[in-house]
């Protein structure tokens, strides 16, 4: 690995934690990601993270607190950190084609397919509460039991 690589790593190693500590399980391979959503049953929330600064400084506290907020959970928490884990990345997005590249990202799976998307357009440029908000009504909508 080279200095760059290894720079990019510890930078990246708290956008990364903050997700999993939130309980995100972080697939960095296209064989983990095609794995487990093959297999995958049920709702499932997928954050395509991002080292890019406002608009993945903004999703990451957004989905936290939208998981909070919401009475209607996903079973499953999923993530991949695009300009990272690129192949895992582009096998991820290869599971939703009919929306462009976008990171971050959000992506409500369920029962074998994309049920709703928050592209990175509608998160920069909004307001942590904003974006929070969109989640949770996204997640009630389609996760409710």
């Amino acid at each position: 690995m080279n200095a760059y690589d290894e720079y990019m790593k510890s930078i990246v190693k708290p956008m990364r934690e903050e997700l999993v500590q939130t309980g995100f399980t972080e697939l960095t391979t296209a064989e983990e990601v095609e794995g487990t959503m093959e297999s995958l049953a049920g709702t499932a929330l997928i954050v395509i993270n991002s080292v890019c600064g406002c608009a993945a400084g903004l999703a990451r506290p957004a989905v936290r607190e939208a998981l909070v907020a919401s009475e209607s959970k996903p079973e499953h928490l999923f993530t991949v950190f695009a300009g990272q884990d690129k192949e895992a990345t582009e096998k991820m997005r290869s599971f939703f084609p009919e929306v462009p590249p976008s990171s971050p990202s959000i992506a409500i799976w369920k029962d074998g397919e994309l049920a709703y998307f928050i592209p990175r357009e509608q998160i920069e440029n909004s307001e942590m509460e904003q974006i929070k908000d969109h989640l949770t009504g996204a997640l009630e909508q389609v996760c409710a039991k």
